[in-house]
């Protein structure tokens, strides 16, 4: 027994001293919360193994930003892998200790300008009271990025206060003063010169955005030819492009054939749909049963028939018949959809 205690010790010795060599001092600065059921991949990539889902409630530590689409993590069994960075599926909290990597020191690097009279509001809500109108040319303080919708900010009488993050009101900038080594959270945005980080984490929050907004009309029922002017009924291309005139400010094409020219156009195209991100648009041809026979393996020369709004791990949300309830969210790989798929790609410039 003494032996076997031992034996023990020393094995837990051994491996506290491996953790410590390299994870856990990145994993320090902040943890995160499983907020809807996600993939836990082996690898950064929606076409890498999955361990096993993560479920909603379960706290994870943050090893490192792998990119703007993948976080590493390490589960509470000690399991380490790969999970989207989506806000849908993860929220991250910045611990108390740290600072490097939370939002609480973008308000000594940034600040933004009022470009548009907007609610000065005393919580993150549209139902929050509003404290007053901040007015066109104002410049606020950045306290924080509370998440894709909201900016905690403090105006320059010292109220704080929050504001929406829609570029429409407010345009952010770094100050000449910046702590420059910031990775993560509102301050990447801040950097000046629209450098790459810069550019993909807007983009990202963009994204983001165009997902919520199509989100919002979960069970819009289906319409064939539905009218471009209302919202209360969606074909595949009308819903589209609502979720984008919405979430981005984007008017896209009226037709899926029309979005499919658009997306080629800018040039960001795959026929492999692993090499899509979340956003993209997916272009699929007519449906001709459950079986992958019954498709061709060369689809270039296929009309497309339908499109949808990639979400990731293997994820689409589009609305395409009555009978399927309108607008919903569905599994995609080893579905006819993957089969029907032509091609995909972004409808962002």
């Amino acid at each position: 027994m003494k032996k076997q205690l031992a034996a023990l010790l020393l094995a837990t010795t051994l491996t506290a001293g491996i953790g410590i060599a390299v994870p856990t001092s990145a994993q320090a600065a902040s943890t995160a919360e499983i907020v809807s059921s996600v993939n836990f991949r082996e690898g950064a990539s929606t076409s890498a193994k999955s361990i096993r889902f993560l479920k909603k409630g379960e706290t994870v530590d943050l090893i490192s930003k792998v990119n703007d689409y993948w976080y590493k993590v390490r589960d509470s069994k000690g399991q380490t892998g790969y999970v989207s960075t989506s806000s849908q599926y993860i929220k991250v909290n910045a611990s108390s200790s740290g600072g490097s990597s939370s939002g609480g020191s973008s308000n000594s690097s940034s600040k933004a300008e009022i470009i548009s009279g907007v609610n000065f509001r005393e919580g993150a809500s549209t139902s929050s009271k509003s404290i007053r109108l901040l007015k066109k040319g104002e410049i606020v303080d950045l306290i924080s990025k509370v998440n894709d919708y909201w900016y905690k900010v403090r105006d320059s009488k010292g109220q704080t206060g929050y504001v929406s993050t829609d570029s429409k009101y407010i345009k952010v900038s770094s100050s000449g003063s910046g702590s420059g080594g910031s990775s993560s959270g509102g301050s990447s945005n801040n950097n000046s010169g629209g450098s790459s980080n810069s550019g993909s984490s807007n983009t990202s929050a963009l994204v983001n955005k165009i997902i919520s907004a199509g989100k919002k009309y979960l069970g819009t029922p289906y319409e064939y030819g539905s009218d471009r002017s209302n919202t209360k009924t969606f074909d595949c291309s009308d819903f589209v492009r609502q979720a984008f005139k919405d979430g981005a400010g984007i008017t896209l094409p009226s037709d899926s054939r029309g979005q499919g020219d658009y997306v080629k156009d800018i040039g960001k195209t795959s026929t492999d749909w692993h090499n899509l991100k979340p956003g993209d648009l997916m272009f699929f041809m007519d449906y001709k049963g459950t079986s992958k026979s019954a498709y061709p393996k060369d689809k270039s020369n296929q009309r497309i028939s339908h499109v949808a709004i990639y979400l990731g791990d293997g994820k689409i949300l589009s609305t395409y018949s009555k009978e399927s309830g309108g607008v919903r969210i569905d599994d995609f790989a080893g579905k006819h959809w993957e089969y029907r798929f032509i091609f995909g790609g972004s409808a962002l410039k």
